[in-house]
């Protein structure tokens, strides 16, 4: 028997329940209760949870009524009911089949290289793209997880992102050092390249009071025709190359794969675990990033407190522009290991959308990016397979960011109770929260 005190979640626990014991606790009827309590109240994971189902309900919605066998179907579902359900489940089916065997596994694959021993690279290959394709997010994600957290409201990170790539480029090909301390001097350099392109709008904030959002913005376009103008000159336009490609930097410099050649997961993605990690510690237990906590959710608080609010806006800045720097040297080094006028594509922009999904938490910002990671991965083989334009992707994911954004929305669409006023919440909400 347990006897509830606060809440859903938190019970006085009986003999029967603890072994002997009483105490309070989560009992197992109440660990139900605590998920189901979740939904009910709408938790910021059940919201992320229910956006993404609803996102792929949308996605199941727009395939149908863009599908003319699909549509033809539905036009006769009065005498055929079971015709037109039937056409709409195998194509969704296959569609978003062929989205989670292109970007996680084929599972009959998987089976088969298990018993033979045979065709592991072939059923790697999907996962390896997808944390390919999700390394640089989940950095460029913390990078703008950062500022989101501590007020300042980083839009630069595709500039610093170039930025890096530029420093981390110059490094890996113009030195010559042996491999491991020239990969950590070309990781440096990505480092220092987008610490600088930060400081620049937070020292213009911090003296001037300019605005970081158009200062950001504006370096973007300024880094990237820097860029440009390096790759039409010496010595960083390729040798023999009238097209805007850079030198390759060195194999001394790039990031070793992890699962061998024929994969293309590189050490790129223990770097990206390994930032989330210290973004972590940092914010969680350090005095300075307690600091940007406070700025971030009360700034005349901190400031009554005697934070130097200008100090800290310079640092966010620098932080979150090094990580972004660090992203585009990931980019660099373990997949184009070269610049060209396009690189980096929309990183910088998606990692706005991955630190939002994210709700700015490193492990939120790491779990968003595999998401948009294997969707992305998916949506190619989706498209290769079945002829479904990769547009399909896009929607579902700005499905996803609309609803996370707008949570209140979900709690209309699924009729979610408002917050349980018999719980009880410790701590304060910053940004995100």
């Amino acid at each position: 028997m347990t006897e509830r005190i606060v809440g859903p979640e938190l019970e006085l626990v009986s003999d029967s329940e603890t072994g002997g014991k009483k105490g309070v606790g989560l009992s197992p009827s109440g660990l139900l209760r605590s998920l189901n309590s979740s939904f009910a109240y709408g938790r910021p994971w059940a919201i992320t949870l229910l956006a993404i189902v609803t996102a792929l309900i949308a996605g199941a919605v727009l395939l149908t009524v863009t599908t003319p066998a699909t549509l033809q179907a539905w036009g006769s579902f009065f005498s055929n009911p079971i015709g037109a359900l039937s056409a709409t489940w195998f194509l969704v089916g296959d569609v978003y089949r062929d989205i989670f065997t292109g970007s996680i596994v084929d599972p009959p694959a998987l089976f088969q290289a298990i018993t033979t021993g045979q065709g592991w690279v072939a059923v790697l290959t999907p996962l390896s793209e997808t944390l390919t394709q999700a390394t640089p997010l989940i950095i460029a994600g913390l990078a703008v997880a950062v500022g989101f957290q501590s007020g300042v409201f980083n839009i630069g990170a595709q500039g610093q992102i170039i930025a890096g790539a530029i420093c981390a480029s110059y490094a890996g090909w113009a030195i010559q050092l042996p491999s491991p301390i020239h990969l950590a001097l070309t990781v440096a350099a990505g480092l220092a390249g987008g610490a600088i392109a930060g400081f620049i709008p937070g020292i213009l904030k911090a003296k001037t009071g300019a605005h970081e959002v158009i200062v950001t913005i504006m370096l973007n376009y300024v880094i990237l025709n820097f860029l440009l103008y390096l790759l039409t000159n010496r010595p960083f336009r390729q040798p023999g190359q009238s097209n805007a490609i850079s030198r390759p930097v060195d194999a001394s410099a790039q990031l070793p794969h992890l699962l061998g050649s024929a994969l293309p997961a590189n050490l790129g993605i223990v770097l990206a675990l390994v930032a989330a990690y210290l973004v972590s510690w940092f914010m969680k237990r350090s005095t300075l990033g307690f600091s940007f906590l406070i700025m971030g959710a009360n700034p005349t608080a901190g400031r009554t407190a005697g934070i130097d609010s200008k100090r800290v806006t310079v640092l966010v800045m620098v932080i979150s522009g090094a990580l972004a720097g660090l992203a585009g040297m990931v980019i660099l080094s373990g997949s184009t290991l070269m610049l060209t006028s396009g690189f980096g594509g929309n990183v910088g922009f998606d990692a706005i959308t991955v630190a939002l999904l994210g709700r700015n938490r490193p492990l939120g910002v790491v779990l968003a990016a595999l998401l948009f990671g294997a969707l992305d991965v998916g949506g190619r083989a989706m498209e290769a397979a079945t002829g479904v334009p990769v547009d399909l992707i896009s929607v579902i994911q700005a499905i996803i960011v609309l609803l996370v954004a707008a949570p209140a929305l979900v709690r209309e669409i699924y009729r979610l109770k408002a917050t349980s006023l018999r719980s009880v919440e410790l701590g304060t909400r910053g940004w995100g929260a």
